[in-house]
């Protein structure tokens, strides 16, 4: 199976991505890369990176719902989790979409949250233990 090797983002303002993204980024236990003058990045300590890019015109916030982007989820090991990203999300400036909470409609053991930056990037942190075995 092949792995995810980078995503990269744009983002409107690269400062205001770097305040929103390195402290959600850092809690997932992501490091601080390279930058220049058009990029930021974090990485997993592999070869996994989380790019920034600056853009360089005037594009106006992503949409969600429309083409393109829907979410990224970042799977936790337990609800508190979700509860302390969903923290860290909002202390950055991020707005929270959906307060950590239950959704049985995916399945009876799924907790989530939903945050979206300046730029209406939209992440999730979920919580779906398996199902136990009888």
């Amino acid at each position: 199976m092949a792995l995810l090797d980078h995503l990269g983002i744009t983002v409107d303002d690269l400062e205001r991505g770097r305040a929103q993204f390195h402290p959600v980024l850092t809690a997932l236990g992501y490091r601080s890369g390279g930058e220049d003058d058009h990029s930021i990045s974090w990485n997993n300590g592999d070869e996994t990176e989380i790019i920034l890019y600056a853009w360089d015109e005037d594009s106006g916030p992503h949409r969600h719902g429309r083409v393109g982007w829907q979410h990224l989820a970042w799977a936790m090991d337990s609800r508190d989790e979700v509860d302390r990203l969903h923290a860290v999300a909002l202390d950055a400036g991020w707005t929270a979409v959906r307060d950590p909470k239950e959704y049985p409609r995916y399945s009876d053991r799924y907790y989530a949250s939903f945050v979206e930056d300046a730029d209406g990037i939209r992440i999730e942190f979920m919580y779906n233990p398996p199902r136990e075995q009888a």
